[in-house]
């Protein structure tokens, strides 16, 4: 009997952490670049019961039977990002960012070769890195990465020293077979034009991890990886794409069917269904409201970039305008190191993350006790705020680092702030709020 009660016990605690999870966020300033809220429409599809079933396989090819109404989501699901992206070919079924880049690894190159990316204080993504540093390219595709030349003045890839390097690799018979644009911490367009013509000579395949930029790219609002010369696009559909957790890759049928082969059987059997329909109800969201979003996305980086500076924060980029897409860098080493500034603003309710800048690695510093934080304002977009809202929560950032005021104080502030927030924006349903908790008992 003391084991059933037990097992209850843990079984409503469960639904208690939930619970309070979610009021955590509706009190909250989510300022996490990584992060976005869902519709209630794919909060629907994810809910459904294709959640709960198999379909192994490209569409129409599947392993199983049953699949009549998946394959007709997934081809729609399909169409829609091809149309977005205008790319020739779509596979839905990474299941995140990172099982896309390890189906661009695993189609279009061997364990032991050559791959560029960027370093992670210069904004690449751990699923581009080295395998000493547990990365996922040389982790557990066996990849050699180096890493681009980096401008720490212009926060940008040096274009003239990348060719140089890629010609010494050559030369020390270490030929790249793969050319990784994008990354972590994404302010400014990479030189893609100025580089993918000169990569593709020299026998690299040119990808591009749009995993925080691809719904300002679908708005617009960025480069056109595509059309500037990119083989292939990778990116994950949670971010500034405002889907459910997920992957995808894009690219031409020239290359469709060693993707295909990378993702099933290489590195998927059941691909989560029930993610695939969200990310079609997604992709409908974004063709119809994507263009609006992604313009505001972009003023609002913008404006609260040169609050923060205003008011006294080194913010990264400034010679550049700060910011082009929703990304902010600030340097806070004046005041304490990122991790102790993430934790000061947490305890407000403004969640951010410590972030990794040029110049930590060479000062001793580590992804624990960072020279900076990053803010990204994908989800408060979403939300409905604008421009003016920005300068009211760089205000609330100046309170608890640069002030000192006490964050159970400025949290109360904010929690008074929220309650005009609470819906999802550019959407074709709005009726749930946008961290309602949904019971189904």
């Amino acid at each position: 009997m003391a084991e059933i009660s037990t097992n209850k016990e843990s079984y409503e605690k469960i639904f208690s952490a939930l619970k309070r999870h979610h009021r955590l966020f509706e009190n909250s300033i989510p300022l996490i670049a990584s992060e976005n809220v869902p519709s209630p429409a794919v909060r629907e599809a994810m809910a459904s019961d294709f959640g709960n079933r198999y379909a192994e396989g490209w569409p129409g090819e599947r392993l199983y039977a049953g699949c009549a109404h998946i394959d007709e989501v997934e081809f729609i699901c399909m169409d829609l990002a091809k149309k977005i992206y205008r790319a020739g070919f779509a596979d839905v079924r990474p299941i995140s960012g990172v099982v896309a880049n390890l189906a661009i690894y695993s189609a279009f190159t061997d364990p032991g070769d050559v791959m560029m990316a960027a370093s992670i204080p210069a904004g690449g993504h751990i699923s581009h890195g080295r395998k000493e540093k547990f990365g996922t390219a040389g982790l557990v595709h066996g990849l050699n990465v180096e890493f681009y030349p980096f401008d720490t003045q212009e926060l940008a890839i040096d274009v003239d020293k990348t060719k140089a390097r890629v010609l010494e690799l050559e030369k020390a018979g270490r030929p790249l077979k793969l050319a990784m644009f994008g990354g972590s911490l994404f302010l400014f367009p990479h030189p893609v034009r100025e580089l993918s013509d000169f990569m593709k000579e020299h026998g690299m395949h040119v990808n591009y991890d749009a995993a925080h930029v691809a719904g300002l790219i679908a708005g617009g609002r960025f480069q056109d990886p595509l059309r500037e010369g990119t083989d292939t696009i990778t990116m994950s559909t949670h971010k500034t794409l405002f889907g459910p957790q997920g992957g995808l890759v894009l690219g031409s049928e020239k290359h469709a069917e060693q993707i295909k082969k990378a993702v099933f059987p290489g590195l998927t059997s059941s691909h989560h269904i029930h993610l695939v329909a969200a990310k079609a109800v997604a992709f409908a969201e974004v063709l119809e409201f994507g263009r609006d979003y992604a313009r505001q996305v972009i003023r609002n980086a913008r404006a609260f970039a040169g609050a923060l500076n205003e008011m006294g924060f080194q913010v990264l980029g400034e010679s550049r305008g700060f910011t082009e897409s929703h990304q902010i860098a600030v340097n806070v080493l004046e005041f304490a190191d990122g991790g102790r500034v993430e934790e000061d603003l947490e305890r407000a309710g403004i969640i951010v993350n410590r972030q990794l800048i040029p110049g930590d690695i060479k000062a001793g510093r580590n992804y624990l006790q960072p020279g900076g934080i990053r803010i990204g304002v994908s989800e408060i977009t979403r939300l409905g705020m604008g421009e003016s809202e920005m300068r009211e929560l760089a205000s609330f950032i100046r309170r608890v680092i640069i002030d000192k005021k006490r964050p159970e104080e400025v949290r109360s502030d904010i929690e008074l702030f929220r309650k005009a927030y609470q819906k999802v924006r550019f959407c074709f349903d709005d009726s749930l709020g946008a961290y309602e908790y949904v019971k189904l008992r």
